[in-house]
């Protein structure tokens, strides 16, 4: 059961958009976009449910590309780039310090790789600076959690989404909560509910990577591919944060260890990518920045999938060809 909650909340061809111009005829911005929304329609099949997709230049040239971007999906865990900003922004203020040594006692263990798979005795420490290496490059979910408690909850962690100027993102419960809800355990600390689900429900296991109706229903913890990307926009263009920590954020998102068959996945090798991933029942999700080669600038990418019951690893090849054809369209396109 541990591999499946590791599983949980993150990661885990070339498509056939538009060659490269013939010299001397740059594209044009609008009919590309709307091809770029149509290519990405017909890559998002294999998904077998909904993808919704948001895109743009970071320096804010050329169009916007949107499919269902306006519609609510389940974050999973790029919740977590939210809870890193209310963090860095309590730094930034001086209310808390990079080096803070926070006690990790096993009763906050939520499973997954890092903390609670190999840390299971009393006596660990970690600062606030390695608990945000582990929430986002490895998507630890007790890292997570302890940090959601020192942002000072997940209503305040919308709050400084909010300051942001971003709506429709929502942060309501933290990883234990989400996970909770997910497989309807019990109340009481998260290692014991997860036993006691298991002893009831020896299926327990195989909901993790299915649809569930009421879950994808439920608004909380949902962002649109658009308020996600505007809050990846905000960060990357220094306007969220102070300098120190906005780089601190760019430089640990673009050390993600769960993100390689996802938008990494098709791009050019060398490219630079900072994302954060996001994965539960019929959602797989990641979100993030390509630097393009050269002068050519960054593109802020979230990719969001729900409602599907195919196999995770065919919902990340279909987050992997639609990066690759907004990297090519944003390389590509004349963006004057």
């Amino acid at each position: 059961m541990k591999r499946l909650v590791i599983a949980l909340l993150f990661a885990c061809t070339v498509p056939a958009f538009a060659a490269p111009p013939v010299a001397g005829m740059p594209l044009r911005a609008a009919e590309p976009a709307a091809m770029l929304e149509a290519e990405i329609a017909r890559l998002s099949v294999p998904a077998k449910g909904v993808v919704g997709v948001a895109a743009w230049r970071l320096d804010g040239a050329g169009p916007r590309v949107a499919v269902n971007a306006e519609q609510a999906f389940p974050m999973a865990s790029t919740f977590k780039v939210a809870v890193a900003g209310a963090i860095l922004a309590k730094v930034d203020d001086g209310a808390l310090r990079l080096d803070r040594m926070v006690t990790i006692d096993p009763d906050v263990h939520v499973a997954s790789e890092v903390i609670a798979d190999r840390f299971l005795h009393p006596g660990v420490s970690l600062s606030v600076h390695n608990l945000l290496e582990l929430m986002l490059t490895q998507s630890d979910n007790t890292a997570t959690d302890v940090l959601t408690t020192l942002a000072g909850g997940p209503a305040a962690v919308t709050a400084w989404v909010r300051a942001q100027g971003v709506e429709d993102l929502r942060v309501d419960r933290d990883t234990a909560g989400i996970l909770r809800d997910f497989f309807d355990l019990p109340r009481g600390a998260f290692p014991t509910a997860l036993e006691a689900g298991l002893a009831a429900n020896p299926d327990l296991e195989a909901k993790g990577s299915l649809p569930n109706p009421a879950f994808d229903r439920d608004p909380r913890d949902t962002s649109t591919p658009t308020a996600m990307a505007k809050l990846l926009d905000r960060i990357f263009n220094g306007k969220a944060l102070a300098p120190a920590s906005t780089q601190l954020l760019i430089e640990t998102m673009q050390r993600n260890r769960t993100g390689g068959a996802r938008i990494r996945a098709r791009l050019p090798d060398g490219t630079r990518v900072a994302d954060k991933t996001g994965t539960i029942g019929g959602t797989v999700n990641d979100a993030g920045v390509i630097t393009l080669p050269g002068d050519a600038g960054g593109v802020v990418l979230a990719v969001f999938v729900k409602k599907s019951a195919a196999p995770v690893d065919d919902r990340a090849e279909v987050i992997a060809d639609i990066a690759r054809a907004v990297y090519d369209f944003y390389l590509f396109t004349d963006s004057r």
